[in-house]
């Protein structure tokens, strides 16, 4: 088989990724390259027979040698959040890199609805979308539902206090496990598709704010009370608990875009490209209880 070639591979979805390639889609490891910033960071991948390369969407001339001979390429979408529109930067410096080393086809992880979503950082998904297309490349663009895994960042505190502060209102989110997104990113990195593709993983329900407080209570045994707010008042709050200015922004747009439905859509998209059902949400709760009420 051609050159598979993962980038970020020493995050958690790129090396879930490689794990599914090999485990599930029993790619060889010999067929399979990773790339990070820090190769030292993939010393586990060379061990089990893996190319690595140093990948850096900043360093034009590793992406030069780094996309050469691949086929396949898996852009993870890197995670600059604090400086805007630098994350469109790095995507479409690698996207040009990928056309002078004319890979096969791209693979690019995206958000659902990118246009026009609420999410702050929904531009640079859309744009790299839009300079994927233009690129004149074969394309398999997946979208990622948020992680369950996200919900430890606001359960086990809202377990903790007895509240949860929200101005999602009744907006409901398709949450599906990041497991479950790197075995269908594996799944399309294997498949013979003709055409372009466009991929949106999912669960198999979307839950609303109040209704993961109820699933969470009877889970872990303690009582959640939600507490609606505006955003104004959720920020104002947020900023008196000590989150950090940068980051409140990102959380408000959050809970609009949840409050909008947008990140609310559920496809079969998963099922398509796996053969199987994603993890239920119910069953995610159930399994972290203990966890998430940091007993």
């Amino acid at each position: 088989m051609s050159k598979i070639l993962i980038t970020g591979a020493s995050g958690q979805l790129g090396g879930l990724v490689i794990k599914h390639l090999l485990e599930t889609e029993n790619i060889a490891a010999g067929d399979i390259v990773a790339g990070s910033r820090d190769p030292s960071k993939l010393s586990d991948l060379a061990e089990l027979g893996i190319e690595t390369r140093a990948i850096d969407f900043d360093q034009s001339e590793t992406l030069d040698a780094g996309f050469a001979d691949i086929d396949r390429l898996l852009i993870i979408s890197t995670d600059v959040l604090d400086v805007p529109g630098k994350r469109l930067v790095q995507h479409k410096a690698a996207i040009s890199a990928a056309i002078a080393a004319n890979v096969s086809r791209i693979f690019y992880t995206s958000m659902p609805r990118p246009d026009g979503s609420a999410i702050s950082f929904a531009p640079d998904h859309a744009g790299s979308e839009q300079a994927i297309r233009e690129s004149g490349l074969a394309y398999t663009i997946l979208r990622d539902s948020w992680y369950m895994e996200n919900l430890f960042m606001t359960l086990p505190q809202a377990i903790a206090s007895g509240q949860w502060f929200t101005s999602a209102a009744e907006g409901a989110t398709a949450y599906i496990a990041r497991e479950d997104c790197a075995r269908g990113i594996a799944a399309a990195l294997v498949k013979q598709d003709d055409d372009n593709a466009l991929y949106t993983l999912t669960g198999s329900k979307a839950y609303s704010n109040p209704e993961i407080a109820s699933l969470a209570s009877a889970a872990t045994g303690k009582p959640i009370d939600i507490i609606a707010l505006d955003d104004e008042s959720l920020a104002k709050g947020l900023t008196q608990a000590g989150v950090p200015e940068g980051l409140i922004p990102f959380l408000i747009s959050v809970e609009k875009a949840t409050r909008a439905g947008h990140l609310a859509d559920v496809t079969s998209d998963f099922e398509q490209l796996t053969g199987r059902q994603p993890v239920a949400f119910e069953d995610f709760i159930n399994d972290n209880a203990t966890a998430l009420r940091g007993a």
